[in-house]
């Protein structure tokens, strides 16, 4: 007999098969009909014969897991561990490392350490493999696990190895754990330069680049030079809050459009009237951390020719998900739509390109660490408008511009070469700002252009 749960599951599914429909869909509809029998047998084989005794919500949870997996990296579905992990990132603290991992083929690797915590200052990188926690080999467990290791009580310590390509050791590594407060906008003046870095695209992140322009403003006394926006290794977050940035640097025009799966669903974002940088010189930098929302970001102010981007070609992250609340503690994470920049360009796959690339010659390893970016992730979406295949290599390219070594650098007092760069070329900016970006910038490049 089957259990009140597995009724549930099977009302489940056949609510979910109920949408209207027309003629046209009958055979569609029988042939999931049939599928969900199979599934249905799979499911009372494995629970009967099994070798060991399964719990059913593993069952329907781990078909769940495997049913959004095989659509894009983007798609899951969060129970409540990891609902509660998500307002966390969005709008809490807690005690841990500050890094920002994924799981590739049952290693746990590196997207991005978040800037002023225990794994920034300790030089981990994105891209770095962490194989044991505390001597205990973490390979081949749930990312969760590993996740949960590295969370912990503020002023604890624990060990990470980690494995750095280009690198013929392991490094061993001892960090102490902090209160890791979520703060999306940092700022600082150098230079007489407004810098504002944000991290994240979290709640209020537009109203706190604004109040960062303002405060920029106030410590000087007078307006600066020109402001750098510093996105880097910044993995994205909120739709809304990276229209909101933009438009704090954009007197008019479109931000960003998305594109769902019918042909007539289109929602465009604007700028409203108003640029609170007044117009000043602006450089965006970005590298292959830079995802998603930093991306709407760094496209808007290309394509307007209102901010140079500097840096390296960015993640190419160009679909937008949408939280699709199941119940008070679990939600399904669904990729609906795609996004476009002002010109129509698509990022998938492809990423920003900067106008000027500018490698990090302070980072002894920047050469020989792999770039990870979109292109890379299985089942990745395609993108639908063709790249030219020489965007996706022009990073290995090198430019004579740049053969300082990070030795040399540091000789010099030089401990970040690209913000280095930006600030030296907002000062030659400063005087024609708008005719100097858009020749740098190229006419190629135009708003309507596709």
């Amino acid at each position: 007999m089957k259990s009140t749960f597995l009724q549930g599951a099977v009302a489940l599914g056949a609510l979910a098969l109920i949408p209207a429909t027309t003629a046209a869909l009958a055979d569609g509809e029988a042939s999931s009909y049939k599928a969900l029998d199979e599934f249905m047998d799979v499911f009372q084989k494995v629970r009967s014969d099994y070798v060991e005794k399964v719990d059913d919500e593993k069952l329907i949870k781990g078909a769940i897991d495997g049913m959004l997996a095989s659509l894009d990296p983007h798609s899951s579905f969060l129970d409540a561990r990891d609902f509660q992990n998500l307002r966390t990132q969005t709008e809490g603290s807690y005690g841990g490392l500050g890094l920002s991992v994924t799981q590739e083929d049952g290693a746990v690797k590196v997207i991005a350490p978040t800037q002023d915590t225990p794994a920034w200052r300790a030089g981990i990188k994105a891209g770095d493999y962490i194989t044991h926690i505390d001597g205990q080999l973490i390979y081949g467990g749930t990312l969760d696990e590993a996740v949960d290791k590295m969370r912990g009580a503020a002023g604890t310590s624990l060990k990470l190895t980690i494995v750095r390509a280009g690198r013929d050791k392991p490094i061993d590594l001892t960090l102490t754990r902090e209160i890791i407060q979520l703060k999306p906008v940092k700022w600082e003046v150098k230079n007489n330069i407004g810098v504002i870095n944000i991290v994240s695209f979290s709640a209020n992140t537009g109203a706190d680049v604004r109040q960062a322009i303002r405060s920029i403003d106030k410590s000087l006394g007078h307006k600066p030079t020109g402001y750098v926006l510093d996105l880097r290794s910044n993995p994205g977050g909120l739709l809304d809050e990276a229209v909101s940035v933009s438009d704090a640097f954009l007197e008019r025009g479109e931000i960003v459009s998305q594109r769902g799966r019918t042909k007539g669903d289109v929602e465009r974002y604007y700028a409203k009237a108003g640029d609170d940088a007044k117009g000043l010189p602006v450089i965006v930098l970005v590298d292959a951390g830079s995802a998603s929302a930093s991306e709407i970001v760094a496209g808007a102010l290309q394509d307007q020719h209102r901010a140079l981007v500097m840096g390296e070609r960015s993640f190419g992250k160009g679909s937008v998900q949408t939280m699709l609340p199941l119940s008070n503690t679990t939600a399904l994470k669904l990729t609906t739509a795609r996004y476009y920049t002002p010109s129509g360009r698509s990022v998938q796959e492809g990423g920003i390109q900067p106008d000027i690339r500018v490698p990090q010659l302070s980072d002894p390893d920047y050469k020989n660490r792999p770039k990870y970016r979109e292109s890379d992730l299985r089942r990745h979406l395609i993108n639908e408008i063709k790249t030219d295949d020489k965007v996706l290599e022009e990073d290995a390219k090198d430019d004579p511009r740049f053969a300082m070594s990070a030795e040399d650098l540091k000789k010099k007092g030089v401990e970040d070469f690209q913000l280095d760069y930006a600030l030296r070329t907002i000062t030659r900016l400063a005087s024609t700002p708008g005719a100097a970006i858009a020749q740098a910038q190229g006419v190629a490049r135009k708003p309507g252009a596709k």
